[in-house]
């Protein structure tokens, strides 16, 4: 019998590649969902795949909770992935209700509707360490929460949620908690394809804080792996951070992009005021993840960097047809 598999916010970068790793296996039947329709090949790399065992549907977790439902009941998916969520960090001091109306109130309707479903074998929640604010030395699943951003807070209260219906009704939770993620098809604000653009535009890319944050960035491709690992192999009830090793500060990153290009770092970027509230570091600590589900990171930075500029060098025309910058849906 074929998984069957529901996949929440099916348009985001790290749930399209997800759902690119499943399709790669005729055993898994595939239900997409997403509140925009479905993008172009630039930005959903599932696309190359012939799909007779996906579909697509356009909800919204904030309108279309009834319609969520029915699909869920009439699908009934052994496992769900629910990537959905007001993800930014600096906006979310803007309009700070917004992030917690979806990745809150609106998760509460679907855990809910779930809850006693006996068909779902597992759901796997897409947190963030975000929620444990500045982190001090290497955090581990059960460190304290003490999140600095309203998009944070809305995380935690959301992952909180969670593990009180998993103590109250054996919700079958599993939490992944992955650091900055990267790679081809990713949304062209984030810091790789948006230094790559600039760099291959012959424009300046801004440094906030001049880059002295420190970052710990891994590829989607060993996320979605991790992941699906943790479909499959995940204990109920716990948290799983995927993550590389080490961190490194943001300008040495660009420092690798510019090499890797060709380009001079000093003549390629401008340091500019840090952004409210960014915390300074997030290294958190993967053996739970190496241990129990078998995992480690496959695609070094190199590697995912190369993968980046081809991308963008493949889908160029449009690519710099369109902005640059985070533009916000409520």
């Amino acid at each position: 019998m074929k998984r069957k598999i529901l996949v929440i916010g099916s348009n985001s970068f790290s749930g399209s590649d997800f759902i690119d790793l499943l399709l790669e296996n005729s055993g898994n039947d595939v239900i997409g969902m997403s509140r925009s329709p479905e993008k172009s090949e630039v930005f959903l790399p599932y696309r190359r795949h012939a799909k007779p065992q996906f579909q697509f549907f356009r909800l919204d977790l904030n309108k279309d909770m009834s319609r969520i439902k029915e699909l869920v009941d009439s699908f009934k998916p052994h496992y769900v992935v629910n990537f959905a969520a007001q993800s930014e960090v600096g906006p979310s001091w803007k309009s700070p209700w917004d992030w917690f109306q979806t990745n809150t109130v609106a998760l509460s309707r679907l855990i809910d509707h779930l809850k006693e479903k006996s068909f779902l074998k597992k759901y796997i929640h897409i947190s963030s360490p975000e929620i444990y604010g500045n982190c001090q030395g290497l955090v581990k699943e059960d460190y304290r929460l003490n999140p600095s951003t309203p998009y944070a807070v809305s995380k935690a209260g959301a992952d909180l949620l969670l593990l009180a219906y998993f103590r109250n009704y054996r919700f079958p939770l599993v939490i992944i908690r992955s650091t900055n993620v990267y790679g081809a098809h990713q949304q062209l604000f984030k810091i790789f394809p948006r230094a790559v653009i600039r760099i291959k535009s012959g424009q300046k890319l801004e440094l906030h804080g001049g880059g002295q944050a420190v970052k710990s960035y891994i590829h989607v491709r060993d996320i979605s792996r991790g992941e699906l690992l943790a479909l499959e192999k995940g204990r109920v009830g716990e948290t799983y951070h995927l993550s590389p090793k080490e961190g490194m500060l943001v300008r040495d990153l660009v420092r690798r992009i510019c090499q890797r290009m060709g380009a001079n770092f000093e003549r390629a970027t401008v340091p500019v005021s840090e952004r409210l509230g960014q915390d300074q570091a997030y290294v958190i600590d993967s053996t739970k993840a190496h241990t129990e589900l078998g995992w480690s990171p496959q695609v070094s930075l190199d590697q995912g960097i190369d993968q980046v500029i081809a991308w963008v060098n493949q889908f160029w025309k449009q690519i710099q047809k369109l902005p640059l910058e985070y533009h916000h849906k409520p």
